[in-house]
């Protein structure tokens, strides 16, 4: 058996929080208030985000009238408020699909 110098409390606490989802997590709800605050309560409802990969979030709507709207009429402005209000998340384009 091989001895190990101890981690740093930092290395050590960043693995627990990827083994443990923490992560994750906390990216998903801020995620979802993200999306509550630029759609506003009636769109939110209708709408939820599920994920951002390579600069994509994807938004899954529940009917697809609302997803023609999306679509057709307000990803602009629903990508340009993200963009401006929450540039930590990195989004460059909006996608949506049916639930």
């Amino acid at each position: 058996m091989v001895a190990r110098d101890p981690l740093p409390l930092s290395v050590a606490l960043s693995e627990l929080i990827a083994i443990r989802g923490f992560a994750r997590v906390r990216s998903e709800s801020e995620l979802e208030a993200a999306w509550k605050q630029v759609a506003g309560p009636e769109l939110a409802g209708k709408t939820r985000p599920q994920q951002i990969s390579r600069g994509t979030l994807t938004v899954s709507v529940e009917n697809a009238p609302l997803l023609n709207e999306l679509a057709s009429f307000q990803r602009p402005e629903l990508l340009r408020l993200l963009k401006q209000q929450y540039p930590h998340l990195k989004i460059k384009t909006l996608k949506f699909k049916l639930i």
